[in-house]
């Protein structure tokens, strides 16, 4: 059987070996590579439609991250036993992957274009997701796709104030940054990261530390592309027809509509219109324009259109950029007006109400029982998380009217985003054995939502008694860029966001960062652009967080009267059987007759969950009678149970759920110091009898005494030092007795 020609190249990333090959799989695909990353494999293919779809005015770019449990030999759970819906990891993991190769595409591309990456083998030590993303640019590169590329991405984590590339996942563990850096040989296209209050200008070097590396990575895949197309394995680059507009016809129209555009833009400026009345004045002028126009060139209203929205995006960034006025009038480093409420919902347990201009959002924290944490079934290390923070965005938001439908890719992100800002405050378990939902609910938008679900998830925390370890707040800065003239805008609303070239998101305490989120619309930016946007980032931050700190400076104490109280105890681990009892019977019952919730872990932690703290304190109270060891020399106020002839049984820990308590043997001796000829004259059944702990019989039956904590009678003291001395020399005298003795003398 003839060999396939197969191509494969290694280069060295983060001191392992990341090979990539072509030829072996996947050959229909338009470009289609086998990644190795350790033991890691990731099967990425990019493929272009032929044919555009009738009707499109937009790129169709897909990108899909397909997780495959076979991958680390698991089993799907479930009735249908195969993989379901994308996880939360793998939808954001698609997510890194299109951000940075979107803007390199030509523009008016209308050509469908789907990469889809298939994780086939996982390494804990080696990310499939750097794996994929790598994998996706040499796939587009050797393809016949028209793509700007090629690009690499890195994760740089940082050790002892040591940088490292792709940590291993003992370095990850202990890393106080987990940033991702994907761009070109020139530019930076994407930056995603948390950090534990990492300064802005240790993430900047740690950023151009990780461009350093993925400038190698795009040589390689260069290189990697020449081989291939010497060897027949990479395509010639297609030349699709792309959606232009006659450069006639678009002067005539741009020299038709730019003052009249221009006017309502200022006129909204000037008098500092809302975002919907700024709307329907520009759109007014912009319907009444393509009115006039049709009537000329009836055959063009597409062209018409985009022309249009490309003059208001040119108007719009000449103002920012040379006039250096932004549409509402502010300054390029201004934040909007902010407004702080807490407390404002009276049955949940926390509740925040943060308005930033006309973004407003309200987020609310519920607080449960460990056992409520959520469990992950994927292809990474953790397997549950306590801390949860879910975004909603619904259409009421922007004035508008759609299908409310499951959360989607960009709800997924933006909490994704506001989660890794506020984890590196969450505090630890054994400080707060509690899980922690966040939902923010989108009431306004117009730009920068995730930011402002930040700041008001922070307050619902604070609300809520969470004793985080610093507030948090969050801003989001835009860029208008033309040739080599930049402007950073602070705190961006949506028109900003729509016609500028970045949106980059940083949230943190006023001690550092906590979370960082770039992307961008043009071939990258470098190191100035991103340093002025930290800086001015940071200035920013510390002014909303100062009017957050206004109305809450630290959590409260006291948690909501409707939050569940954590009681925690450790008992032995051999007695978790005890109170789980058998088929759960016995935990069942405490739950049922306390109405707590309990959760206990192997190593014989129990949490216990009640909104009424008496409940609680009762099942505590039934946990440590199940659980509790019996030791000599303690003293008990127990129940005389039964009189027999020679003593009488003692409760001393009374019975749980009907089951038996624990008891011992107060021998007739032990009732007092005189002679009790009949037990029933010291006391009867049903009595209270304080009692002592002395020990345990042969046969492992408990001894208990009462005569041992009454004062002993005059006359008997002599007697008691008596007795006590012929108890201690008998063992002595037995054992000379012994026959071993005997015969030995």
């Amino acid at each position: 059987m003839q060999q396939p020609n197969i191509l494969s190249k290694s280069i060295e990333v983060g001191g392992r070996p990341m090979t990539i090959e072509t030829g072996r799989v996947a050959k229909q695909a338009g470009g289609a590579v086998l990644v190795r990353y350790g033991d890691t494999v990731v099967l990425v293919n990019a493929t272009m439609s032929q044919q555009v779809r009738e009707g499109i005015d937009f790129f169709p770019l897909t990108c899909d991250y397909e997780e495959r449990l076979y991958a680390v030999g698991k089993i799907p759970g479930g009735f249908i036993k195969r993989e379901g819906r994308p996880s939360e990891k793998a939808t954001l993991t698609a997510r890194l992957i299109d951000r940075p190769i979107r803007p390199l595409f030509p523009k008016g591309l209308r050509n469908e274009v789907q990469v889809i990456a298939l994780v086939l083998s996982v390494d804990k030590d080696n990310p499939p997701e750097m794996a994929a993303m790598v994998g996706a640019s040499a796939a587009l590169h050797i393809s016949n796709i028209p793509f700007n590329g090629p690009i690499g991405a890195v994760t740089v984590g940082r050790v002892d104030n040591k940088l490292i590339i792709n940590p291993n996942i003992v370095d990850a563990e202990k890393s106080d940054m987990h940033l991702v850096v994907a761009g070109t040989s020139d530019a930076i296209m994407m930056v995603e990261a948390g950090a534990k209050e990492v300064p802005e200008n240790e993430m900047l070097e740690a950023i151009i530390f990780g461009h350093e590396k993925i400038k190698e990575i795009v040589k390689f895949i260069e290189d990697f592309r020449a081989e291939a197309l010497a060897m027949g394995l990479a395509k010639e680059k297609y030349n699709p027809e792309l959606t232009v507009i006659d450069e006639e016809l678009e002067s005539v129209i741009t020299a038709r509509v730019t003052e009249e555009i221009k006017s309502a833009v200022q006129e909204g400026i000037v008098k500092q219109l809302s975002k919907k009345e700024r709307e329907d004045l520009i759109d007014g002028v912009k319907d009444k324009l393509t009115l006039e126009l049709l009537e000329e060139y009836p055959e063009q209203s597409k062209a018409i259109v985009n022309v249009i929205e490309s003059v208001e995006k040119k108007v719009v960034r000449r103002f920012i950029l040379v006039d250096r006025v932004r549409v509402d009038g502010r300054a390029l480093n201004e934040v909007r007006p902010i407004s702080v409420e807490v407390g404002i919902l009276p049955r949940t347990h926390g509740s925040g109400l943060f308005t930033r201009g006309q973004t407003q959002v309200l987020s609310i924290v519920t607080l449960g029982a460990i056992s409520e944490e959520q469990r992950l079934d994927g292809l990474g290390i953790e397997e549950s998380k306590r801390y949860m923070h879910h975004y909603n965005f619904p259409p009421f938001s922007t004035g508008e009217t759609k299908p409310m439908r499951s959360p989607g890719r960009r709800e997924i992100g933006h909490g994704a985003l506001a989660e890794r800002a506020l984890e590196p405050v969450i505090p630890a378990e054994d400080k707060f054995p509690y899980t922690i939902r966040v939902v923010s609910e989108v009431l306004e938008s117009n730009g920068s939502t995730s930011m402002g679900s930040v700041c008001g998830s922070c307050l619902s925390l604070m609300d809520a008694g969470v004793p985080i370890k610093a507030p948090v707040a969050g801003v989001a800065m835009g860029l208008i860029k033309e040739g080599d003239e930049f402007a950073v805008l602070t705190d961006i609303q949506g028109l900003e966001d729509h016609l500028g070239d970045m949106d980059f998101k940083v949230a943190g305490t006023a001690k550092g960062v906590t979370a960082l989120q770039m992307d961008i619309k043009i071939a990258g930016i470098d190191r100035e652009i991103l340093q002025i946007a930290l800086s001015q980032a940071n200035e920013g931050r510390m002014h909303i967080l100062g009017k957050m700190l206004e109305v809450i400076d630290k959590p409260r104490t006291d948690l909501s009267l409707y939050a569940p109280r954590i009681i925690q105890t450790i008992i032995d681990p051999d007695k978790i059987r005890d109170v789980i009892g058998p088929g759960g019977k016995i935990i069942k019952k405490i739950i049922e007759e306390t109405g707590v919730d309990i959760d206990i872990e192997d190593d014989g932690r129990v949490f216990i969950a009640a909104v009424n703290p008496e409940a609680g304190h009762q099942a505590l109270s039934m946990v440590e009678k199940l659980t509790k060891d019996v030791e000599s020399g303690q003293i008990y106020n127990g129940k005389v149970v039964k009189i027999t002839d020679f003593g009488c049984f003692v409760e001393i820990i009374p019975g749980v759920l009907g089951l038996p308590g624990k008891d011992g043997l107060v021998h007739i001796s032990q009732l007092a110091h005189e002679r009790v000829n009949k037990v029933e004259d010291v006391v009867n059944e049903g009595d209270m009898l304080e009692v002592k702990v002395i020990g345990y019989d042969n046969q492992g039956r408990l001894k208990l005494s009462h005569k041992d904590l009454l004062p002993v009678p005059e006359g008997i003291e002599y007697k008691e030092r008596v007795r006590e001395n012929r108890d201690n020399r008998r063992p002595q005298r037995n054992q000379r007795r012994t026959p071993s003795n005997r015969t030995t003398s």
